[in-house]
């Protein structure tokens, strides 16, 4: 782990490992990991849908722990950290995450690889992104078939991956299959840092509506996206939502120790 992910702290919620970095703290750490050229590091970026699905899963709860990063990409999260005393300000959404990056790659010429959603999305986001960054070097986008891949297509993906030289590749899959994803592919990527960031290449693109910053700030980020994408999400709103609230007064109240 990096220095500036050392002095942070971190947290355990339902068993899983939260680190309580800023946006300026996660860019220094993958600016670090770039320059050193070590072995990849992948980011999780997730609030309570990833929490509840590493507590249903313990499989999933050694990826998450495993990561060089967990940041918290939920408001729920922040709340809780702030109850255990610490100071977290905002939540590290996933999205933000990727435009701040992506700003930085502009001004500094890091290279970035996009892998996951449709071919259609993928257009879109490239283009959008060349209009808006003249000097953004895009080396690669990848949409993979929505079907099992064969280890010689798995192979051929991770040679193109490899060959484009990015520095980051960015995984556009949905938690948690772009998380699996990175945790099977970390010893044979090359790229310096992968990030999982479910839906940030639809909203970078402009195809689906993002919801105002501010009303992502107030917890409620979650009714826009039931409104913008219902059959996505309104599992973890209804079923997830509720069990998670339960399980943390459970672990706040120190009724129920969770590992």
């Amino acid at each position: 782990m990096t220095p500036t992910a050392k002095k942070t702290a971190q947290i355990k919620v339902l068993g899983s490992n939260i680190d309580l970095l800023q946006m300026d703290q996660v860019l220094e750490c993958m600016e670090e990991w770039i320059q050193e050229k070590g072995p990849n590091k992948y980011i999780v970026a997730s609030g309570m849908h990833g929490i509840m699905e590493a507590h249903k899963d313990s499989e999933f709860k050694q990826i998450v722990n495993s990561a060089a990063l967990f940041v918290a990409d939920g408001i729920s999260l922040v709340w809780v950290a702030r109850l255990r005393g610490h100071s977290l300000k905002r939540r590290v959404s996933g999205p933000t995450l990727m435009s701040h990056f992506l700003e930085l790659a502009h001004n500094k010429g890091y290279k970035v690889f996009f892998y996951g959603d449709t071919q259609e999305i993928l257009d879109l986001l490239t283009t959008k992104l060349n209009q808006r960054y003249s000097q953004l070097n895009v080396v690669g986008a990848y949409s993979p078939p929505f079907r099992e891949l064969s280890e010689e297509e798995d192979q051929e993906i991770v040679g193109m991956i490899n060959e484009s030289q990015a520095d980051v590749v960015w995984i556009g899959l949905g938690l948690p299959k772009q998380e699996r994803w990175m945790a099977d592919h970390q010893n044979r990527l090359t790229v310096p840092v992968s990030v999982g960031v479910g839906a940030a290449f639809k909203f970078e693109s402009g195809a689906v509506g993002r919801a105002p910053s501010w009303l992502g700030e107030l917890g409620f980020e979650w009714m826009w996206r039931l409104v913008q994408e219902p059959r996505r999400i309104w599992r973890r709103v209804f079923m997830d939502g509720p069990r998670f609230a339960g399980h943390i007064f459970l672990e706040l109240s120190k009724l129920k120790k969770y590992e």
